[in-house]
């Protein structure tokens, strides 16, 4: 990370210090807040992983919900009907949540291989709409119940349990003990995002995003690179809702599959800034602590699309590189760097 910067500061030092301050945070914040910076931690890496596909490889999805949704499904289910029947005694619990999520992770990367396949033949706003279509085709699938196995609209609780490891308690269900699973998976995913989006995949990725014609010219097979892409990019999105489902307890296709969830990783993606790996994360802090606060005045509560449409609006107009375009900026005038306009 030497010379690279994020949000105009050295990158490395910057990482270093963001995850000291994450691994504190519990420590010192009420436990509900514990648990809106977990679900800012997953909301992270969902639109993060997103923009691997968007903001880096230039292709609009709609229908990452069922990447999301889809792994979080097997998750449920995977603990719901098979855990209780492992046998590994007082770590059953621990183990039969790590082998659920990797399941959860292989579900989404099996979905998004075929997906990708057929949906990378088609551009702009075909692919957006083939991409949706296959999310609310899930969507239908689970809401339906077919085999009696989704449970329907109804949805299935996920619940873990308390895993006993050589006599020692560890409740996974705790708002703390789960922050901290968080913490440990999305940290490296992000890392691992980083070394992507910074490598000649990456680089490659953006000159298809800038024209695919010259890419092409220069000897890259765009469509096998885009279909890499998508499935990259699924693989994150599937870990965010492995650990997503957890969080909330429960799963259900409105709350996990319906186009409203794929809609939430393109405005956190467009708030934060599309075109700065750290973009999406800045975007998905203050997309759910501005939701949180709109919800202490009921008058805003009422009308809260209304406020953040409008933030988004103003955003989109007056910081068209986002709020980490606009937090750069100031960073750069500050230290005396000029920089470019926010």
């Amino acid at each position: 990370m030497s010379g690279e910067t994020i949000l105009g500061l050295p990158a490395r030092r910057t990482a270093l210090v963001t995850l000291a301050v994450l691994v504190v945070a519990p420590f010192v914040l009420p436990t509900f807040q514990t648990y809106v910076l977990s679900e800012v931690l997953v909301l992270a890496l969902f639109a993060t992983g997103f923009n691997l596909l968007y903001g880096y490889t230039g292709l609009l999805s709609f229908g990452h919900a069922m990447f999301f949704g889809g792994a979080g499904y097997a998750l449920g289910i995977f603990l719901r009907d098979v855990a209780p029947m492992l046998p590994f005694g007082g770590a059953t619990p621990l183990l039969a949540f790590v082998i659920a999520a990797v399941l959860g992770v292989v579900v989404a990367t099996a979905i998004a291989v075929p997906v990708g396949y057929l949906s990378v033949r088609l551009e702009e706003i075909y692919f957006a709409m083939l991409t949706l279509s296959f999310s609310m085709a899930l969507y239908t699938l689970v809401n339906q119940n077919y085999f009696g196995v989704t449970n329907g609209s109804d949805g299935i609780l996920v619940l873990l349990q308390t895993a006993n490891l050589f006599g020692f308690q560890l409740s996974l269900y705790d708002r703390v003990t789960y922050y901290f699973v968080i913490l440990l998976v999305v940290a490296p995913s992000m890392y691992i995002l980083w070394r992507v989006a910074n490598s000649p995949f990456g680089l490659v990725s953006e000159a298809i995003r800038e024209n695919s014609e010259r890419a092409s010219g220069l000897g890259i097979d765009v469509r096998r690179h885009q279909w890499a892409a998508f499935v990259l990019s699924a693989v994150f999105t599937g870990i965010a809702g492995v650990l997503v489902a957890p969080l909330h307890s429960s799963l259900s296709p409105g709350a996990s599959l319906h186009w409203t969830i794929s809609a939430e990783p393109v405005i956190m993606t467009v708030f934060g800034g599309p075109y700065s790996f750290i973009g999406p994360t800045v975007g998905a802090l203050f997309y759910r602590y501005i939701r949180w606060g709109i919800t202490q005045f009921p008058l805003l509560e009422a009308h809260w699309q209304l406020v953040f449409g409008t933030l988004i609006l103003v955003i989109v107009v007056f910081a068209p590189r986002g709020v980490s375009g606009l937090l750069t900026w100031v960073v750069d005038r500050v230290r005396g760097n000029g920089g470019e306009s926010a």
